[in-house]
C-alpha cells in the first residue's frame, strides 16, 4: 500500500476550504487527482494506474447523480473523484458510505436544532421519490452556490467536503493508517 500523505493534506485543506467559505478548490482537487494516477502508475504499473482509473471513476460517479439534483457541489465531486484515484474503487465506496453517515447526522443536528424536522422529512420522502424513479433533474431547491451565499448558510447547507474527509479519515484510519 502507498502512502496517502498527500491525499490526507488535499482532505483536510478541502474541508478546512469547504467548512470556511463552503467551496472546494479546483486548483486542489485536479492537483490531487493527478498525484493519485501518477503515484498509482509509478507504484503499482499499468494495473495501479487502471484501479487508480477506476477508483476515480467510482467516485465521480457516486456522487454525480447528487450533483445533478443539485445536493451537493461540483468541489464535491472532484474531491471524491481525486480521492478515489488514491484510493481505487472498494476503498472509495467505503469511504462514500461513511461520507453519507456522517452528512446525515450533521443534517440531522441542524435540523433538530432549527426546529425543521417535520418539512425536512417532507423534503427528504420528496427526494426519495425522485431517486425511485431516476429523475435527476435539479429540483425546486435553490443552487448550491445560492445556497452558500445566504447569510444563514450555516444553518441550511451541509459541508460535504469536510464530512468526505470525515469518511476518509475513519476508513483509512480503520484499515491501518495513512502511511504504509
Amino acid at each position: 500500500m502507498m502512502s496517502l500523505s498527500a491525499a490526507a493534506a488535499a482532505c483536510l485543506i478541502a474541508a478546512g476550504t469547504d467548512l470556511w467559505k463552503f467551496k472546494v478548490y479546483n486548483a486542489l482537487t485536479l492537483p490531487a487527482l493527478a498525484g493519485g494516477l501518477i503515484a498509482s502508475g509509478l507504484s503499482g504499473g499499468w494495473g495501479g494506474l487502471a484501479a487508480s482509473g477506476l477508483g476515480a471513476l467510482t467516485g465521480f460517479g457516486l456522487l454525480a447523480a447528487f450533483f445533478a439534483m443539485g445536493g451537493v457541489g461540483a468541489g464535491d465531486v472532484k474531491l471524491l473523484t481525486a480521492l478515489g484515484a488514491w484510493l481505487g474503487p472498494s476503498l472509495t465506496i467505503h469511504v462514500f458510505l461513511a461520507s453519507a453517515i456522517a452528512a446525515g447526522l450533521y443534517a440531522l443536528v441542524l435540523t433538530v436544532a432549527s426546529g425543521g424536522l417535520l418539512a425536512t422529512a417532507v423534503d427528504v420522502l420528496h427526494l426519495a421519490q425522485r431517486i425511485r424513479r431516476l429523475d435527476f433533474r435539479p429540483g425546486p431547491a435553490a443552487p448550491i452556490a445560492d445556497e452558500a451565499a445566504r447569510v444563514d448558510r450555516r444553518r441550511r447547507l451541509v459541508p460535504f467536503a469536510a464530512m468526505t474527509c470525515a469518511g476518509f479519515f475513519f476508513v483509512v484510519l480503520s484499515r491501518g493508517g495513512i502511511a504504509p
